[in-house]
């Protein structure tokens, strides 16, 4: 992966603590011990459709590697708020009546809402866009106190660079429309960089609230009323899951389209500049297993990203009639054709 603007980090989905205790009497006794499952609890904002797959390979990888396997020494309870963030404080407490032994988040609304409802339950916390001090998760990035630890992003200046690129690919862009969730806390941030890069690029820029399929079809039909010339995507589990219709709705009307991960570029985006999701997936596996040896997670450091991944979509390059710039593809960590 090429080193691009800075880092690339874990970020992820589902993790653990806790210790196992073997009592000591009758070997059978001991057998059933040892054959107890660490219980993990997951909690997102996402939904089964959205492609957000806390079994996903990546992070089943990273468990493999450190010697655990899901279903036999691990087992996963998935709780998902289905992008509704008022049931968040419900299912955190399904997952501690289990109870579990610890609670991995995903997103930044299941993190606040996980640390919230309990001050002593580990959680892991990932795919974080907020600061997490500042949003009052931990106290350092080093030595983070508590009871959360976990992964967190770094979007500073990131939309700068994104912008920047876009209008290297494509300079007649003048009008911006960004697609964000009010309810999704990290997607403030995003719109307010979006707000501070734009003037600078002379780009006219107006955001579009999207919190579900309905306002995803709204945000459509006024697109259709007044046209734009790019759309910026903020990473959320809406956004997510409605990615490639986005993606087709701006390739039928020729708009080009901007975001933060790779899985937008796939689902037809033209290009996205971030971290990698199956990199900090693999990497929460590591939380995972120190919390299980023993670990506090307020001695266990936040990490923020080191890479950042750029990808470009040829195909849609092509299918917008544009030229892909030959400075740009040099930087490209991967070029979708």
């Amino acid at each position: 992966m090429r080193r691009y603007g800075a880092t690339h980090r874990a970020l992820a989905v589902w993790f653990v603590s806790g210790t196992v205790a073997l009592s000591c009497a009758t070997p059978d006794a001991m057998a059933q011990a040892a054959a107890r499952a660490y219980r993990i609890g997951w909690l997102g904002n996402g939904s089964p459709s959205s492609g957000e797959s806390p079994l996903g390979a990546d992070f089943q990888q990273g468990l493999r590697d450190l010697g655990y396997a899901l279903g036999q020494n691990v087992v996963v309870e998935v709780r998902n708020g289905e992008g509704n963030v008022d049931r968040l404080p419900q299912l955190v407490a399904e997952l501690a009546r289990l109870p579990v032994d610890v609670i991995v988040t995903s997103g930044d609304a299941a993190a606040l809402a996980a640390k919230r409802a309990s001050a002593s339950m580990p959680i892991v916390a990932t795919e974080i866009s907020i600061d997490p001090v500042k949003a009052g998760l931990i106290e350092s990035l080093g030595r983070p106190g508590g009871n959360v630890t976990g992964l967190a992003g770094i979007g500073e200046g990131l939309w700068q660079k994104r912008l920047g690129l876009l209008k290297e690919i494509e300079p007649k862009i003048v009008r911006l429309a960004a697609l964000w969730n009010p309810t999704n806390p990290g997607n403030s941030a995003c719109v307010e960089e979006l707000k501070a890069a734009a003037p600078g690029m002379g780009v006219q820029l107006r955001a579009l609230e999207v919190q579900d399929a309905r306002t995803i079809d709204q945000a459509f039909a006024n697109l259709s009323k007044q046209p734009t010339d790019a759309i910026a995507i903020c990473w959320d589990s809406v956004t997510f899951a409605h990615a490639r219709a986005i993606a087709d709705f701006a390739l039928a009307r020729r708009i080009a389209t901007v975001a933060p991960l790779k899985e937008y570029a796939v689902a037809g985006a033209l290009l996205s500049l971030g971290e990698s999701l199956p990199a900090q997936r693999r990497r929460a596996a590591y939380y995972v297993n120190k919390i299980l040896k023993g670990a506090k997670p307020s001695d266990l450091p936040v990490e923020r990203p080191t890479l950042f991944e750029l990808v470009l979509n040829l195909k849609t390059v092509k299918a917008l009639g544009l030229a892909l710039p030959p400075n740009v593809a040099l930087l490209a960590d991967d070029v979708l054709e």
